[in-house]
């Protein structure tokens, strides 16, 4: 496409100098057959290793959209009612109780909820699952009740309480966390096992895992903090557990970008893969589709732990639905993204959209904390929109 990638360069160069930098990016953009561009630049920690296209990422929650990919598969083969009780698949989930509260004594007040959850409701966040950083009553069990952080990768992080009765409304939390529990308990297995075998070899997806090999260690970027001032600060000792006690199909996975394009090159193909097909191109063409029932609706992030998260959201005062597993863009977004395409992001200040529309999908990956990151972001959606008007001019040559 013409001049992307003197100008995707030029974003990611600009964006690792100066006082208002990030340390590192890698960022590509697809079509439905290839990558048409590919860039890195900056450092994987700071004054350290150049930042180099195989660089190993902790992808957080764009690990949801993958988990939802299993899920799917499921509901193909027969296995997975959606509008079941999630308890059928993974008997845990019906022993949480609703929180309304505290008492004076700062304890939890709970009940059963009025409904068992299901799946549908897990896939489209509206079972009544948060998480500590974007919803008040989970910092204070984490606080003051000792609720682990989903960061620690244990089941105790995801038996929490529910924040309302399920299908009530829409709240983003570790509800997909849960779906791979549904999916573990379908198949008998860990999830990662399941996505290699279901996702990852199909798709040729080789780095890309729970836990990380020798090899993807060596490669892997450091997270980096920013302060209110905007200063970066290595978090080097911070990582996503390697063998966890849980497989998180809600933000576990590390990966380099080159592999993840592969998974986005099945959507914009309709579930076909290069060894072999991953979804069916029905399951892919309601999949993709905005499913919440009003009053439900996709809302701004309210960052409550500020050294994890800034208040966040995608194109605001813009309408957003959620499909299985991906925020919808009910309206067209000021990059150029048209209306119905689909993304997502990951804590770390990493970003994805696919357009089946146009056939064109990106990822950008950097590792900062808190999410929202101001610098981080913007240079994001600069390079989405940069493949958008290259898109433009080259149809209009």
């Amino acid at each position: 496409m013409k001049n992307l990638k003197a100008t995707c360069d030029d974003i990611l160069n600009g964006l690792v100098t100066g006082a208002s930098r990030v340390p590192g990016v890698v960022a590509m953009v697809t079509n439905r057959e290839a990558d048409i561009y590919s860039g890195a630049a900056g450092e994987r920690r700071l004054d350290g290793t150049p930042m180099t296209e195989d660089t190993v990422f902790a992808i957080f929650s764009t690990t949801k959209a993958i988990t939802g990919t299993t899920a799917l598969q499921c509901v193909e083969e027969g296995l997975l009612d959606l509008d079941a009780p999630a308890k059928d698949y993974a008997p845990a989930i019906g022993k949480l109780q609703v929180i309304e509260g505290f008492d004076t004594a700062g304890q939890p007040m709970l009940r059963p909820p009025k409904s068992d959850v299901t799946t549908r409701q897990l896939m489209l966040h509206t079972a009544g699952f948060g998480y500590d950083f974007f919803n008040e009553a989970y910092k204070r069990m984490a606080e003051e009740h000792g609720q682990p952080s989903v960061v620690a990768a244990s089941r105790a992080s995801i038996e929490t309480p529910l924040l309302f009765d399920p299908g009530t409304r829409w709240e983003y939390g570790s509800n997909i966390d849960w779906v791979g529990q549904v999916v573990e308990g379908i198949r008998g297995t860990r999830l990662g096992d399941v996505m290699r075998d279901r996702v990852f070899d199909p798709l040729g997806m080789g780095e890309i895992a729970f836990t990380r090999t020798d090899a993807m260690k060596s490669r892997t970027a450091l997270i980096h903090a920013r302060s209110a001032e905007g200063a970066l600060t290595p978090m080097d000792d911070f990582f996503l557990p390697d063998n966890p006690e849980v497989d998180m199909g809600g933000h576990g996975l590390y990966a380099t970008v080159p592999e993840y394009m592969k998974f986005i090159r099945m959507w914009l193909n309709d579930g076909a893969g290069p060894h072999g097909r991953v979804l069916e191109p029905e399951t892919v063409a309601w999949a993709v589709k905005g499913a919440l029932v009003p009053p439900q609706k996709v809302i701004m992030l309210p960052g409550v732990i500020p050294s994890l998260s800034n208040d966040a959201e995608f194109f605001p005062g813009l309408k957003k639905d959620w499909s299985y597993t991906f925020m919808v863009n009910s309206e067209r977004a000021p990059t150029g993204r048209p209306a119905g395409a689909i993304g997502w992001a990951g804590l770390a200040n990493s970003f994805f959209w696919i357009d089946r529309e146009t056939g064109l999908g990106g990822y950008w990956a950097t590792q900062i904390l808190p999410f929202g990151d101001p610098v981080s972001f913007t240079g994001y959606l600069d390079f989405e929109t940069a493949a958008y008007q290259s898109l433009a001019a080259s149809k209009g040559s």
